[in-house]
């Protein structure tokens, strides 16, 4: 091999793309993308949405497809690219290693695309689509838990009221512990502050319709609610 077989090697052969080829790459990364966010937002639990990160995983297969279509096969063209991101540092935080997989299933896309193998982008794409929906009907590794804080307050020594409280929280919530006591209007009442999981989120009006029935003062459940990011 002489020295410019040798500087082909490291260079490669410069290849021409058909505009028709590079809208095609950029088009197919686009739509795959799109299902993997759908699939996404229909699976989606956590507590925090966000809609930007959608968008992220869409424009991140295009915007992979096009550098990898850039870089073909140049090595020196591929080591300047991965230097400059390098300089780049992307400080955004992962909230759930879901949400890093849904989003490196994505720049797999658009890497498979911008490489020229379409079939390994689709086939991957319905496989990885049909595994997320499947673990997400099925009961694997779930664990539901309801936690709230319960407040309210009741009268010092009245021992038929603890017993009617004790019933209560046992047929409403799988468990319960104080987590508080102080006293209120000058001794002669107590404002309990518990922990709580509820049996199920349904049971939070029968709860506190329950705790009012009994006598107990303003009772106040405060449940985890989900944040969503508009």
């Amino acid at each position: 091999m002489n020295a410019n077989d040798y500087l082909a090697m490291f260079f490669g052969v410069p290849q021409t793309l058909s505009p028709m080829l590079i809208l095609g790459a950029l088009a197919l990364s686009f739509l795959l993308a799109m299902l993997f966010a759908i699939v996404y937002q229909y699976t989606f639990r956590g507590f925090t949405y966000s809609r930007s990160f959608i968008h992220t995983m869409v424009l991140g297969s295009m915007v992979t497809c096009m550098l990898i279509m850039a870089v073909g096969n140049n090595v020196a063209r591929g080591m300047g690219i991965l230097g400059t991101l390098a300089i780049i540092r992307f400080r955004t935080p992962m909230r759930d290693p879901r949400d890093a997989m849904f989003l490196f299933a994505c720049l797999g896309v658009g890497i498979a695309c911008g490489a020229g193998m379409p079939l390994v982008a689709v086939v991957g794409t319905g496989l990885i689509n049909v595994a997320a929906l499947i673990l997400h009907w099925l009961p694997f590794a779930s664990r539901r838990e309801y936690e709230g804080l319960l407040r309210f307050a009741m009268t010092v020594g009245d021992t038929e009221m603890e017993g009617k409280l004790h019933q209560i929280l046992t047929q409403y919530c799988a468990s319960f512990y104080v987590l508080g006591v102080r006293d209120a209007v000058q001794g002669e009442q107590a404002e309990f502050s518990y922990q709580v999981r509820l049996i199920d989120p349904a049971y939070q009006k029968d709860l506190i319709k329950a705790l009012k029935t009994a006598g107990l003062i303003d009772p106040l459940l405060i449940l985890q609610r989900n944040t969503v990011e508009l």
